[in-house]
């Protein structure tokens, strides 16, 4: 067992979705970083784009916490891992504290990791609309779950101080929880949205501008301070039992090649950690903009992201294509994730109904809708042995895609997936020999048998 010494951290929850939890997040990160901390940032459950802007202000790559892919160990683990040579850490919570895997438990939720990672949670709440409720609000989340500790209330759109002392003056008159200060309400630092929620830093030029602004004006109406107070009361880390990184006694000498662009940029920083603490060199590329693969790789790794925004751009860029090809028949082993398998196909068809021509090293196609196609937790079953698990095998994963696949008749699929909270299974996941496509985006901490499959699948290539 592993003990670990205190750290200051805090949590940033919201009551709901949209109430601006992000925004908070980044203006406290640019904030702390002004004052000279070295900031660790984390997100509680599966999203990829709000790390990214995490990882943009504070220069340290930023890392998910999901407590229903991983369980509490690794939680423990992969927070204590990240954390190095940092000096304080902020992990911003997903949707309203309390919510998560939709099968009614606690799994997944901010409340859940906060209880693990015995972290001070400051809850950001509307204030639109109400005044003395507000209290009412504060009294049924601090009671609905007394083992979540929230040390502090933030209140947003706040329309002006008469509003903001009467909402203040409730909530720490009934609650006796201090409210720190307001995010007035400003025009121009709205992160843009797109149809997978907010977009992701790599392509925000503008993006370090825009969060000084945010972390100015947060300074300016919250206590800083005292949020600082609040993260330097944490207790020591629980003890947890240390089984992810530690313990690796295999090496593989291999070169993996990983696509990191606008297109693709949906990695879990600890899938990367991981690969290299096994020995592998990770080398980077871009779809977009290079003109063939790197040199000598025995491996290939195409992350998730927006490959239909430049569709066009990946379709005329025909050397790399045909260099993924040729990889390919070489017997590189390779790996696609959700955007990285619309890649690997023959086609996708862009919002504008447009067809545009992609690798073809798997049969069928992509085509954009004009609705979600899918969301959520989910159970994988492995049909078939593929490169990353064997037939039978279950793991834990999460899918998030406004594409529907497209594959010539009888193919066989490599997984069966079933929603959290549904009985119901659909089929994903298209392979060949040493490839494999994928709406499914797994977090290997999820379970050591996937990178090792993978690994092993290279090392019989090879």
């Amino acid at each position: 067992m592993h003990h670990s010494p205190k750290y200051p951290r805090i949590l940033i929850a919201g009551t709901h979705s949209g109430v601006g939890k992000t925004t908070i997040t980044l203006g406290l990160m640019s904030a702390l970083k002004e004052k000279g901390y070295k900031v660790q940032g984390f997100k509680a459950g599966p999203d990829y784009i709000d790390p990214s802007h995490h990882t943009a202000i504070t220069g340290r790559h930023s890392r998910n916490l999901d407590t229903w892919l991983m369980n509490r160990d690794v939680c423990l683990e992969l927070y204590e891992h990240a954390l190095i040579d940092s000096n304080i850490a902020v992990i911003e919570g997903v949707m309203g504290l309390y919510d998560g895997c939709l099968d009614g438990s606690e799994l997944g939720s901010t409340a859940h990791l906060a209880k693990i990672l015995n972290v001070p949670a400051i809850l950001v709440m509307d204030a639109k609309g109400m005044s003395r409720s507000a209290g009412a609000v504060v009294l049924g989340y601090k009671n609905f779950d007394r083992d979540v500790k929230i040390r502090g209330i933030i209140l947003n759109r706040v329309k002006s101080e008469r509003h903001y002392t009467s909402s203040k003056k409730s909530i720490e008159g009934h609650c006796g929880i201090p409210v720190l200060g307001y995010m007035p309400f400003h025009e121009d630092i709205t992160l843009p949205e797109r149809h997978l929620g907010l977009i992701p830093s790599v392509e925000q030029e503008f993006s370090k501008s825009t969060y000084l602004k945010i972390g100015n004006l947060l300074s300016s109406t919250v206590n800083i301070d005292q949020l600082i107070n609040i993260a330097s009361t944490s207790d020591n880390l629980p003890s947890f039992k240390k089984t992810v990184f530690s313990g690796i006694n295999e090496r593989f000498y291999f070169r993996i090649a990983v696509a990191v662009d606008e297109a693709f940029n949906f990695y879990y920083q600890d899938n990367l950690d991981l690969l290299e603490s096994y020995g592998i060199e990770l080398t980077y590329f871009s779809p977009l903009y290079d003109k063939y693969l790197p040199a000598d790789i025995d491996g290939l790794y195409i992350g998730g992201g927006f490959p239909e925004l430049y569709a066009a751009m990946l379709a005329a860029n025909t050397t790399m294509k045909e260099s993924i090809r040729k990889a390919h028949k070489n017997g590189v082993v390779i790996y696609g994730e959700c955007g990285g398998m619309m890649y690997l196909l023959e086609q996708l068809v862009d919002f504008k109904k447009k067809t545009h021509e992609m690798c073809g090293i798997l049969r069928g196609m992509t085509r954009m809708e004009n609705k979600r196609q899918g969301l959520g937790y989910i159970t994988v079953q492995a049909l078939q042995d593929n490169i990353l698990c064997k037939k039978g095998d279950m793991f834990k994963g999460h899918e998030f895609h406004w594409s529907s696949l497209h594959v010539p008749e009888g193919t066989p699929y490599a997984y069966a997936i079933s929603k959290c909270d549904d009985r119901k299974s659909k089929m994903d996941g298209i392979f060949a020999d040493h490839v494999l496509g994928s709406y499914t985006h797994v977090h290997f901490a999820t379970d050591p048998r996937l990178v090792k499959q993978f690994l092993y699948t290279i090392a019989k290539k090879i």
